[in-house]
């Protein structure tokens, strides 16, 4: 027998399976896009982002001349004719593209884009998917996206530049686990104290006041006002919106509970 029994290594990031995944799809699907010729990647990006003006038009009653009228009145005069002629390409066919509901959280704007929304995926997925599993967590994230574009496109409906990022999928995931992340630890039955993702999650009233919950809520609003209103130094994507941002955690905040496998908290537990 060796006197140093050799020991299991621990990988670097303990990250499920359905997350690496995700992860994988996210950076693959824009490094693959940097191998696009610029007019292939264009048009990629207008046939599966979401662009409310497209959907105003389809499934509303907003006219393509509204838009048209929008883009004379309220745009700077050098960049009246390119948006001009973007909204008549995008709007010439008629086409709804309802998909486009999901399908812009797998595109980004950037690396940086893309990496911080994989950051954010990784933190508040993981505890999402070890509670309560990988169909639980593909439903919270669909309808977070859906929500996000939803929102935006209500609040935007004569907007024609696409709008594109996992940004409102991740802001329901957010919001899902402060259900959870910030409940009193308790006693596991192995005799240890509980992971954030093992305890029940607190009930609204609870969370209303945990100080923890609405700093938390706190931070994430004012980061949201800060990129959305005051652009610092430049960080933000110009596809990106507040307005998915609330959208997804919105419908995060609502529905967790709703597929939520353990029981919320019956009363706080004394420290």
């Amino acid at each position: 027998m060796p006197p140093h029994p050799s020991r299991a290594r621990e990988p670097i990031l303990n990250l499920p399976a359905v997350i690496s995944l995700c992860l994988l799809a996210l950076i693959g699907i824009h490094a693959a896009r940097l191998l696009l010729p610029d007019e292939s990647d264009f048009m990629l990006i207008i046939d599966w982002s979401v662009i409310p003006a497209r959907w105003s038009t389809a499934f509303g009653s907003v006219q393509v001349e509204d838009v048209m009228r929008s883009l004379r009145e309220g745009v700077p005069e050098d960049t009246v004719t390119p948006l001009m002629a973007l909204a008549q390409y995008v709007l010439q066919s008629g086409e709804g593209r309802p998909w486009t509901a999901l399908s812009y959280a797998f595109l980004h704007g950037s690396w940086a884009h893309v990496l911080i929304n994989s950051v954010w995926l990784a933190a508040f997925g993981t505890p999402i998917v070890r509670r309560c599993g990988a169909g639980r967590f593909f439903i919270l994230s669909g309808a977070s996206a859906i929500a996000g574009a939803v929102l935006y496109a209500v609040m935007n409906p004569l907007q024609v530049l696409p709008m594109i990022g996992a940004s409102g999928a991740v802001s329901g995931l957010m919001a899902a686990a402060s259900w959870f992340m910030f409940a009193p630890a308790s006693w596991h039955w192995e005799g240890r104290l509980t992971q954030p993702h093992e305890r029940p999650r607190e009930t609204l009233g609870h969370m209303v006041r945990n100080r923890q919950v609405l700093i938390f809520l706190g931070i994430w609003f004012a980061a949201n006002y800060v990129f959305a209103f005051v652009e610092p130094l430049g960080m933000t994507d110009a596809s990106i919106a507040w307005e998915a941002h609330l959208g997804g955690f919105l419908a995060g905040l609502i529905l967790f509970p709703l597929i939520d496998p353990l029981p919320a908290r019956a009363k706080r537990i004394s420290a």
